[in-house]
C-alpha cells in the first residue's frame, strides 16, 4: 500500500470548482450548499476519481460519504453501462439499516439531476417489496451484509460484473461479526484488479489491512487525523453528580442549554423508556430508539428528529449504532458508557462535518469506574466543571400506578440471572464482543439493526 497522511483542520482550501465533476454533480454539489473540499474529500478525490483503490482512516462526520458517492456518480456518468441489468454498476456494504438507509438519502441528494437509480436493502422492512424492487434493476445497491446475501442467494441480483464495491465502516463490520458475510460478497465479485474498490474505517486494525490486501489492488492508505479521536470542535463537559439527583441535573440542563436536537445516551432499555416518560412529564418532547422498537416505527422515530420534528431522542448505544444525524447540537451522556468507544461514537453524533456541538457527561455512583478507562482511550481528563445549585431543576413526582410498573419491571430484571439490574438485553456485553458466524447465515438482516 502507497501511504498519505493529512492532518489538521475539517476544512481545506480547496474548492468543489478545482475537481472535474460531471455536470449534474456539480448542479447538486451546489444544490447542497458544498463548497471547499474536507480534508477525507481533497486526499481520497484525487486518487478516487482516477480508477484507483483506496483504503481511508477518518473519524465520523469528516465527509467521507460524499467522497465515494462522488466518485461512483462520475463512473456512472462518464463511462457507458455494460454490465447485464440484473447486475448493479456498484454495491455499497454498510453494518446497520440507519448507516444504510442515511447512504440512500445522501446518494439521492447527490444523484438526483443524474437519473440514476438506487436501491437501498436491509431487513426489517418487507421483503418481496424489496426485492421486487431489486429484480428490475438498479444502478447503485446499498445494503447490509445479511440482506445482501439473502437476495444473492435467492437469484434476484448478481454481483459477478459489478464495476465497483465500497465498505463503510469498515472496522464496525467486523466488530459485529460481520468478517466473513464480508469475505462471502468479496469472492461473489470480479476480481479486485477487474473492479474499483474503496474501503472507509475509523480505525485500521490488522484485520482491516488484511482484507485490503487481499481484496483490493495495490489500495493508497489515506489517514486524516489518526491521533484525534474527538474533534475539536466538541466542547466537552462533565458533571459529577449523585444518581439520586441526576434526572434534576439533566433537567436544569435541557433548560439551561435547549433541547433543539439533543441526543440523551443511557446504558439499558428500562432506562431508556424510564427517562422518556420523566421527559415527557416535565414537558419535554422526546422518544426512545432502543433494540425492541419495530423497525417501522424506528424510521419514523429517525425522521422526525432529522426534520426537527423531535427535539430530544433518547437512545441506547446498540440501538443508535451507525446512526449519522446532521445538525445535532448536544450529546448528553446521561449514563457513563461502560465501553470507552462508545464515549467517542456517541459524542461523535453532534459537531459534525465542522460543525460546533456540545457534549454533556453526569458521571454518577453507578457508572464512575467507567471514567479513568474512558479518559486513558482519548488521552486527556474530560473538562470538569461543578454544578451549582441553580442548574438543578425541580423533579415532579412520578404518577403512582407508572411507578408500581417500573418498580415491577425493575425487580423483575433483577431476577434475572447473570444480568446487571435493570438490563434487558440492550446494553453491550462486557466480554465475548466477537461471536462466531457461518457466512451468509443471516437472513432478514438479523444481527444487521441496531438492536
Amino acid at each position: 500500500m502507497t501511504e498519505s497522511e493529512h492532518s489538521g483542520s475539517l476544512f481545506t482550501d480547496q474548492t468543489f470548482d478545482d475537481v472535474d465533476l460531471p455536470d449534474p454533480i456539480r448542479r447538486a454539489v451546489d444544490d447542497l450548499g458544498f463548497s471547499n473540499l474536507t480534508q477525507i474529500q481533497s486526499e481520497v478525490l484525487p486518487i478516487s476519481l482516477a480508477g484507483n483503490d483506496v483504503v481511508a482512516q477518518a473519524q465520523t462526520g469528516s465527509g467521507k460519504t460524499a467522497a465515494y458517492l462522488l466518485t461512483v456518480f462520475t463512473r456512472f456518468l462518464r463511462v457507458p453501462r455494460e454490465t447485464p441489468p440484473e447486475t448493479p454498476r456498484a454495491l455499497i456494504v454498510a453494518p446497520t439499516r440507519e448507516l444504510a438507509v442515511q447512504i440512500a438519502n445522501d446518494a439521492e441528494g447527490l444523484g438526483h439531476h443524474a437519473g440514476i437509480r438506487t436501491h437501498v436493502v436491509f431487513g426489517g422492512l418487507d421483503y418481496r417489496k424489496q426485492r421486487e424492487i431489486l429484480e428490475r434493476g438498479t444502478d447503485l445497491l446499498i445494503g447490509t451484509p445479511g440482506r445482501l446475501i439473502d437476495y444473492h442467494k435467492k437469484g434476484a441480483y448478481s454481483l459477478r460484473k459489478t464495476e465497483m464495491v465500497v465498505i463503510d465502516e469498515c472496522d464496525r463490520l467486523f466488530d459485529m461479526g460481520f468478517a466473513e458475510d464480508l469475505r462471502w460478497i468479496l469472492r461473489r465479485m470480479p476480481h479486485p484488479t477487474d473492479r474499483q474498490s474503496m474501503m472507509f474505517t475509523a480505525t485500521l486494525s490488522q484485520r482491516v489491512m488484511t482484507l485490503g490486501w487481499r481484496q483490493m489492488n495495490n489500495p493508497t492508505e489515506v489517514i486524516v487525523n489518526a491521533q484525534q479521536l474527538t474533534p475539536d470542535t466538541i466542547h466537552q463537559v462533565l458533571y459529577h453528580v449523585a444518581t439520586r439527583e441526576k434526572l434534576s441535573l439533566l433537567l436544569g440542563v435541557l433548560e439551561h442549554e435547549g433541547s433543539s436536537r439533543t441526543m440523551i445516551f443511557v446504558n439499558t432499555r428500562f432506562r431508556a423508556q424510564r427517562l422518556v416518560d420523566d421527559l415527557r412529564r416535565h414537558g419535554f418532547s422526546a422518544r426512545g430508539l432502543t433494540g425492541n422498537v419495530v423497525q417501522t416505527k424506528r424510521l419514523r422515530v429517525l425522521d422526525e428528529f432529522r426534520d426537527g420534528k423531535l427535539p430530544i431522542l433518547v437512545a441506547t448505544d446498540v440501538a443508535s449504532r451507525g446512526l449519522h444525524i446532521e445538525g445535532v447540537t448536544h450529546v448528553i451522556n446521561y449514563d457513563l458508557p461502560q465501553d470507552s468507544e462508545d464515549y467517542v461514537h456517541r459524542i461523535g453524533r453532534t459537531a459534525r462535518v465542522g460543525a460546533e456541538g456540545k457534549a454533556i457527561t453526569l458521571a454518577c455512583e453507578d457508572y464512575i469506574y467507567s471514567l479513568d478507562a474512558i479518559q486513558r482511550y482519548v488521552g486527556y481528563e474530560l473538562p470538569t466543571e461543578f454544578a451549582g445549585e441553580e442548574l438543578f431543576a425541580e423533579v415532579r413526582p412520578r404518577d403512582h400506578r407508572s411507578h408500581r410498573t417500573d418498580s415491577r419491571h425493575h425487580r423483575s430484571s433483577q431476577s434475572r440471572p447473570n444480568q446487571p439490574s435493570g438490563s434487558d438485553g440492550d446494553a453491550k456485553p462486557r466480554k465475548r464482543r466477537h461471536r462466531r458466524r457461518k457466512p451468509g447465515g443471516s437472513t432478514g438482516g438479523q444481527g444487521e439493526s441496531s438492536s
